[in-house]
């Protein structure tokens, strides 16, 4: 199983943020399967269980197992806040003729950026199709992994997106600025 280290060092502050044309503007984001109402009722349903589960042990004189019921329904309800949190996660991937800008926004709301050259760039993907896939990219022994939180069907078809706007990119000729025609 080959696995890729991410090295690619983030630019600093005063880097200058990229401008178009753009072959590709893409914001990445982590799927969450349960919408905040069904979460309110499954937070419920497990409190409801464990409260009432705990009454049956209290009237059997088994007393000390409600904290631990309670403890069960709160560890369900931080986990999944952790979950929600993460999935506040965002990649913002740009491509132009001179420039990748990868810029990672994090849940707590620190951005760090990273630029690659176009023209050097290279697209790795790793066990392609498998769970275990990476999709890097990196130039001169230095990677840049992107989308881990994909799933592997998503980070295929990025991976293809990616792949054809760093060709479209490497292919475009800026037009020259020019006077008028005589």
């Amino acid at each position: 199983m080959a696995s890729l280290v991410e090295t690619w060092p983030a630019s600093s502050d005063g880097d200058e943020a990229a401008t178009g044309p753009f072959t590709m503007d893409a914001e990445l984001a982590p799927n969450r399967s349960l919408p905040n109402p069904a979460f309110n009722v499954l937070i419920l349903t497990v409190a409801a269980v464990s409260f009432f589960s705990g009454i049956l042990f209290v009237s059997m004189g088994a007393w000390p197992v409600m904290p631990f019921f309670g403890l069960d329904a709160l560890l369900v309800w931080l986990a999944f806040r952790v979950s929600y949190r993460d999935g506040r996660m965002r990649e913002y991937v740009r491509v132009d003729a001179r420039d990748i800008e990868v810029t990672r926004q994090h849940p707590t709301g620190h951005a760090r950026r990273y630029r690659l050259p176009t023209g050097w760039a290279m697209l790795q993907h790793l066990n392609a199709g498998k769970h275990d896939a990476q999709l890097a990219i990196g130039t001169h022994g230095r990677w840049l992994v992107l989308g881990s939180f994909l799933s592997p069907k998503e980070r295929d078809e990025f991976a293809a997106a990616l792949g054809d706007a760093i060709a479209r990119a490497r292919r475009f000729t800026p037009q020259e600025p020019g006077g008028e025609l005589a």
